[in-house]
């Protein structure tokens, strides 16, 4: 059961992947923004119908929850539009190699201190010697 978690996290980023190419051909045809704005759209939609199907939580306690959780749908928005503009010039596998990077050292980052609310997990020497390696191939990847 353990690993249903892993491998959601697994698909999910399959998912991404194919999101990224699908969001940056739409952009190229209709905007970066309004190529954003319907990916956007598209998904409020789809979890709108998810909400009212299988929706069991209480979507009006919005107002008691901190402001700054409020900002997780502006985050997805600049991603949306860093996909859009970034995947037509490098590729998906490049943006998806620096999001990746990106997204790992952020959440050391988090993890170490705790933000944002979460559990603590400390940065040891063999997380530090990993996020190098993640940087040196970062760079591998992206020199000419």
């Amino acid at each position: 059961m353990k690993l249903i978690f892993p491998l959601l996290a697994l698909i999910g980023g399959m998912a991404l992947a194919v999101q990224s190419q699908i969001n940056g051909g739409l952009g190229k045809k209709v905007g970066v923004i309004e190529g954003s704005f319907i990916s956007f759209s598209v998904g409020t939609l789809a979890l709108l119908f998810i909400l009212l199907f299988f929706g069991n939580g209480d979507i009006s306690a919005i107002s008691t929850v901190p402001k700054w959780q409020l900002i997780g749908g502006l985050l997805g928005a600049f991603f949306v539009i860093v996909q859009v503009i970034a995947v037509p010039k490098i590729g998906v596998s490049a943006t998806l190699m620096a999001v990746i990077v990106g997204q790992i050292l952020i959440g050391a980052i988090i993890d170490h201190f705790g933000l944002f609310g979460g559990n603590r997990f400390p940065i040891d020497l063999k997380k530090m010697i990993a996020i190098l390696l993640l940087l040196f191939a970062l760079f591998l990847y992206y020199k000419k």
